[in-house]
């Protein structure tokens, strides 16, 4: 079994300091195999934001997959954003931004959805897919976990705060379907599967969706990170909620999905 510690808008520049302070000493308690951040690391992809958010990710003791959503592209610096968007990113975060990850039981691949020529809305192209699909295909028997800062299925969302060109990556993905696909984005937690949106061919993944762990931009929403729980198997989702009396992020009920050949499907439903 992997922990993954799910992680997503954190958004320096525009944080709670007790937020933040709460969710480094849990993250030390959980004790992760892998950190998955699903981007939007900054406020507004300033040098002082990206440095916060470096330091904040360094204090954390796990290997980590990291990939940028769209507030980390400069918004205002038009030069920056259409010459060099991510270069920031790449100086403060890494290098590489769209790490994978592989061990002996998962696989994971941070996929960059973030664009300069738009504001908000996000896209995966086919080049990006057919990279995710040779990484899931090669990967044996591992649990396959797709990392994207835009979701790709948001019950309540408009088309435009999905991924565009979601369908057609996925048509390429089916064939190595990816077991889980992280997102943030919304600033709100959600879990189902893809065959809520999508048919494809009997094949389904888990979609998880991140709520702001750090920002004051909690849409509504109380704070909060996830921790999955990843077997062969199973995939057991934890939703973790600030609570402001205790000062520190509380576990809610666990989420039980299942394998059943090509799909998933949650347990007790």
């Amino acid at each position: 079994m992997r922990k993954l510690l799910h992680l997503s808008d954190l958004h320096f520049g525009r944080v709670d300091t007790d937020l933040v302070d709460g969710l480094h000493a849990i993250a030390q308690r959980l004790q992760p195999d892998l950190i998955a951040v699903s981007g939007d690391l900054t406020q507004r992809a300033k040098v002082h934001e990206f440095a916060a958010a470096r330091r904040f990710l360094e204090s954390l003791r796990a290997p980590k997959v990291v990939v940028p959503g769209n507030h980390d592209v400069p918004l205002y610096n038009v030069f920056a954003r259409f010459v060099d968007p991510l270069r920031r990113y790449r100086r403060y975060i890494g290098a590489v931004i769209e790490p994978t990850f592989m061990d002996e039981e998962i696989v994971v691949v941070g996929v960059n959805t973030a664009r300069s020529m738009t504001f908000k809305g996000g896209r995966i192209n086919a080049q990006q897919a057919r990279i995710a699909r040779a990484a899931f295909c090669d990967a044996g028997a591992r649990v396959r976990v797709l990392v994207t800062h835009h979701p790709f299925h948001f019950r309540a969302a408009r088309d435009r705060d999905l991924v565009r060109r979601a369908s057609m990556a996925l048509d390429h993905l089916k064939e190595c379907m990816p077991d889980v696909l992280l997102a943030g984005h919304m600033h709100a937690h959600e879990i189902g599967t893809t065959a809520q949106r999508y048919d494809l061919e009997g094949k389904s993944g888990i979609v998880v969706q991140a709520g702001t762990a750090t920002s004051t931009r909690g849409r509504g929403e109380r704070n909060s990170f996830n921790m999955l729980h990843i077997d062969a198997e199973t995939v057991t989702v934890w939703r973790y909620d600030w609570d402001p009396a205790l000062r520190s992020f509380v576990p809610g009920d666990p989420t039980l999905y299942r394998r059943s050949d090509a799909t998933w499907n949650e347990v007790g439903k």
